[in-house]
């Protein structure tokens, strides 16, 4: 019997090496609490389910080639998560986001990311661009990362 997956198969063609600009792009936003950069045990599977419930309440679910599931960690305690959306939703903080960015996709286990962004660095250097601010699209939950054969994260660097 074949194991069932949650997450679509991602295709990591379109966001390989791109300048992304988005202009107001409407996402919900939530926290959560980490201990040096790593989620605590299902928090982020909470966190994720607790958005989304309200997204489909709210009839604010972005067709799947429009979902975007970004992360930022201002501190190694604390992550802010987006999800993209198509409307403001109820009983969440919504939050626009605007700004030029670099994509690269990556493919291994979360403890690479300071790997990832040192490489990201070299390559947005090479463009004559600085980063201001870093978030992680992480593509597929553990699991359907396993059933895949891949977990692809896509780094987007603001400039």
């Amino acid at each position: 019997m074949e194991e069932k997956v949650c997450c679509p198969k991602f295709n990591p063609i379109p966001w390989e090496d791109k300048e992304v600009v988005f202009e107001n792009r409407m996402f919900i936003k939530d926290t959560m609490t980490q201990i040096m950069h790593m989620p605590l045990p299902g928090s982020f599977a909470k966190i994720i389910g607790r958005m989304w419930e309200k997204i489909e309440n709210a009839n604010a679910k972005p067709a799947e080639k429009d979902l975007l599931m970004l992360c930022y960690d201002p501190s190694p305690w604390k992550s802010e998560m987006y999800v993209s959306v198509t409307r403001e939703v109820p009983d969440a903080e919504n939050v626009t986001i605007s700004g030029t960015f670099m994509t690269k996709v990556f493919d291994g286990p979360y403890n690479h990311v300071p790997k990832w962004i040192k490489a990201m660095d070299n390559y947005v250097a090479d463009k004559g661009k600085k980063i201001q601010k870093y978030y992680f699209y992480y593509t597929t939950c553990p699991k359907c990362a396993k059933k895949y054969g891949h977990n692809y994260v896509v780094v987007f660097a603001q400039v």
